[in-house]
């Protein structure tokens, strides 16, 4: 290509015309003769690497009517060979880059616009330009011969096959429902069957002429890189890019229409029972401005305000499970507020009715100023966060903020920008500003509601309808109790001394072993900015849990750490945490429990105190332990719809030979557990085993070692991690020479199938994971060349290695596929293929630098 010389950027970048927004200028912009935008940042996180993003202005709602699913179609063609490679290539160029294919290169379309991505991690100057060379190609001169067109046809029906179930009935109802009278209404992304079927090159081409154009096109990079050096690449190789025919003018995409049907019930056995509320407004063109967002601001505040009253009535046993509110403005076609609801059981009409007597009290009372500030100083935290943490940002979350903002018509802000906009509002926001947002969220066409019950119900119509005619009666506002503070926590005992230390070579990490027998690591890194991270190992994990039966586990996440500390529920916890940077997370490992949170510098001590306080003495609310198992009996029902349901519920215990530790509850299982059986479970197993701290991040050092001693420190000396039985041994699968078979009860187009090698375990033989691990790839990029391409599988297949450092046994080799039900044998056939070919020779030194490469970069 002749290279085009950027020109000098206008005064006013072009993203920022009719806005007021601050620019961020970390971002160069520029346009270039042809129409072509671009934003290019200089960023070293992580370094080396650089994000590359090609929107295209086009998705599934500039499809004609005979053109369904024809922009994702053009989406899956651009990767098959271009001017520049033969098909298949760029995959394997990149993979030599580093970069992994369907993880570091990928392409998303939506209902307006197409995203190709590439991030890049080991950019050299090379590399960058064959990048740019065959991305050029892929946007101006793709294959789309016959042979190309009819070869991805099977991968485009594959993926509708593969992802035809009931949450995707649903989702086109509900859509058509919501968005009734607009193209949006009846677009879904993937397209028809016989349109597919019936797109030809000449068709597919015609709309890719249309959109693939320099004027719809921006470019988005932030990396490691000079902007000037990435201005120049696309100069290169995009400069002579021209459209071909006359330019496009938008399309409309339609307004609501109040003459559109305004509930619907629909029965679907195998989804969740939801409700769904929407209150549909026209979407309107808007300049991006200063008091546009603080306007939005509000809303958020008011919407908050909202879903914190929800929440703390679900924690109390309301008659639904979760419900929340959120106003968005959705594909450039509407302004919608939104109210999603997940009854207990099937129960979804108290559900409904209780959830728009919330609504009511926040149409017609203002909130209180407490609420306000409690919400306010969430916001605010949430924006500080965002500034402390501006250093760390990575290329690829820089660069996807850039292209989605064209994709809704506005700006970008830096952190600072954006937290200013705010500050100059807090302080003025009164229950009068609330009150008006509130109302503002709930106007306009509607409410559209809709009803997915698993449970038939002829009447189902009716009843919905009635219930949406009958006049609401505002909830009660609840008395909220008053402030709870850190000193509510329990106290232990006094802070310990240090009685070694030590560090860990290589690793710059600091040993501690406190008098009370807990063991810290502590690292201070420069290139975490604002951000620590403390975790907490304790006890043996699954190693403490007998292998022949069900035990509580299961229901860990959902109710261990909503449970509470102390005498403080988790109402009171989030008080307590209002306005900073703190978590409490929970993981089950092999060989150690782990308590977990994420914070920054201001909040490290109180962050420490909440996790020791946790261990210490943890709470045993039962209000989350029962609607832990309202949501598990409610996914549960539905797992038998699809292959993926079924995998996802049976697989790992046959990965396992059976060991009850990887098993799921039946329903009557998860029933009959009780509060008490569930304390009693797991309060032994909080409450032993040593402790190892790790506290790694943007610490001081020596104000961290006080910190630790006064909490962590001043916990009892704990006893010997609990052992319910001697489990640090697992079976891996089971040798067959019949193949299990698992049935579901959902599309019968669909299927999947498994195989499985038994391998091991333990950190000892470590090196080992890491050659199955390499052998994984390579594997999983023959089987992707070999069995995509044959059987037009989409997103399959996957191949994997789990070999668990916390046991001594128990690792798999997986391939696993979704395919059609006649497609099973072929997969064995050709998976233990691979498995011979790999046997019998040893792979080329291509195959081996490709599947490094990208192991290598993640790394």
């Amino acid at each position: 290509p002749t290279p085009v010389a950027p020109p000098t950027p206008p005064a006013i970048p072009w993203l920022y015309k009719n806005s007021d927004i601050p620019v961020d200028t970390a971002w160069k912009f520029g346009e270039l003769s042809n129409g072509l935008r671009y934003g290019v940042r200089n960023n070293g996180v992580p370094p080396g690497q650089v994000s590359i993003r090609i929107a295209i202005d086009a998705g599934s709602m500039m499809e004609r009517e005979n053109e369904l699913g024809f922009a994702h179609f053009n989406e899956h063609l651009s990767f098959r060979g271009s001017k520049y490679v033969t098909d298949g290539e760029a995959k394997r160029v990149w993979q030599r880059l580093g970069a992994s294919f369907g993880s570091d290169t990928n392409a998303v379309t939506s209902s307006t616009q197409t995203v190709y991505k590439l991030d890049l991690p080991s950019a050299t100057e090379a590399g960058l330009d064959e990048t740019f060379k065959i991305l050029s190609g892929m946007m101006e001169a793709p294959n789309m011969g016959q042979t190309e067109v009819d070869a991805e046809r099977r991968t485009v029906l594959a993926e509708l096959r593969e992802s035809d179930g009931p949450d995707v009935r649903v989702g086109n109802a509900l859509r058509g429902l919501i968005f009734g009278g607009q193209p949006l209404g009846t677009r879904p992304t993937i397209g028809t069957i016989p349109q597919l079927n019936a797109a030809t090159p000449a068709g597919l081409r015609a709309f890719r002429d249309r959109w693939y154009r320099p004027e719809k096109a921006v470019i988005s990079i932030s990396g490691d890189v000079a902007p000037a050096k990435m201005e120049a690449l696309i100069g290169k190789y995009f400069g002579d890019w021209k459209g071909v025919g006359p330019a496009t003018t938008e399309v409309d995409f339609g307004a609501p229409q109040e003459s559109s049907p305004k509930v619907l019930f629909m029965s679907e056995p195998g989804a969740t029972t939801v409700v769904t509320m929407a209150y549909v407004r026209p979407w309107k063109p808007k300049f991006d401005t200063i008091a546009l967002n603080q306007g939005r601001l509000l809303d958020m505040v008011a919407t908050a305000i909202i879903n914190r009253r929800l929440e703390e009535r679900a924690r109390g046993g309301a008659s639904y499970i979760g419900a929340g509110v959120d106003r968005s403005e959705v594909s450039r076609s509407v302004d919608v507020t939104f109210v999603s609801v997940v009854p207990i059981g099937n129960d979804w009409l108290s559900a409904l009715t209780d959830v728009r007597a919330a609504l009511e009290l926040a149409r017609t009372t203002p909130p209180t100023q407490a609420e306000i500030d409690r919400e306010v100083a969430e916001v605010v935290a949430a924006f500080d966060v965002q500034v402390e943490n501006a250093e760390v940002v990575p290329s690829s979350k820089q660069a996807d903020d850039l292209v989605e903002a064209v994709n809704i018509r506005e700006t970008v802000a830096s952190p600072q920008a954006a937290r200013d906009i705010f500050t100059a509002l807090k302080s003025k926001i009164t229950p009068s500003d609330i009150l008006k947002s509130s109302q503002s969220l709930f106007e306009g066409v509607g409410p559209r509601v809709f009803v997915s019950s698993k449970v038939p119900m002829a009447d189902g119509q009716q009843k919905l309808a009635a219930a949406i005619a009958a006049p609401v009666k505002a909830m009660a506002s609840s008395q909220s109790k008053g402030p709870v503070t850190f000193d509510q926590l329990p106290k232990f005992g006094a802070p310990a001394t240090i009685i070694a230390e030590g560090r860990i070579a290589g690793l710059d990490t600091k040993t501690l072993e406190l008098s009370n027998g807990v063991k810290v690591l502590m690292s201070a890194s420069p290139y975490e900015s604002g951000r620590i991270f403390v975790q907490a190992r304790f006890g043996k994990g699954r190693q403490a849990f007998p292998k022949t039966r069900i035990t509580p586990a299961w229901a860990a996440a959902g109710a261990l750490m909503s449970s509470g500390i102390g005498t403080l529920t988790q109402n009171d916890l989030d008080k307590l945490t209002t306005g900073r940077k703190m978590s409490l997370e929970f993981e089950i490992g092999d060989d150690a429990f782990t308590l977990r949170g994420n914070t920054r510098p201001a909040d490290l001590n109180d962050q420490l105190k909440l996790l020791a306080a946790k261990l210490g003495a943890p709470g045993w609310d039962p209000a989350p332990l029962n609607r832990a198992k309202a949501g598990y009996l409610l996914d549960a029902a539905t797992l038998d719809s699809s292959p993926q349901g079924v995998i996802n519920r049976d697989l790992q215990l046959v990965l396992h030979g059976n060991d009850k530790r990887w098993a799921s509850p039946t329903a009557a299982e998860a029933e009959a557990l009780t509060p008490a059986v569930f304390r009693a479970f797991w309060q032994p197993l909080l409450t032993t085993g040593e402790i190892e701290l790790s506290v790694f991040g943007d610490i001081d050092m020596a104000k961290t070692i006080e910190m630790v001693k006064s909490t962590f420190g001043s916990l009892p000396k704990r006893k010997p991690a609990l052992m319910m039985a001697k489990g640090n041994v697992s079976s891996g699968p089971i040798p067959n020479s019949t193949p299990l078979v698992r049935t579901h009860r959902g599309n019968p187009e669909q299927a999947a199938a498994v195989l499985a090698w038994n391998t091991g375990g333990g950190i000892a033989n470590s090196f080992e994971s890491r050659v199955l691990d390499v052998l994984a790839e390579v594997f999983t990029d023959r089987m992707f060349e070999q069995f995509r391409e044959a059987e037009g599988a989409s997103y399959s297949p996957v191949v994997f290695s789990s070999w668990p450092m916390g046991m001594e046994s128990g690792g798999s080799f997986v391939v696993l596929s979704q395919i059609k039900p006649d497609g099973v044998d072929r997969f064995y056939t050709r998976s233990k293929a691979i498995a011979a070919d790999l046997i019998a020779k040893p792979v080329t030194d291509d195959e081996l630098k490709r599947a490094l490469g990208p192991m290598r970069e993640n790394l």
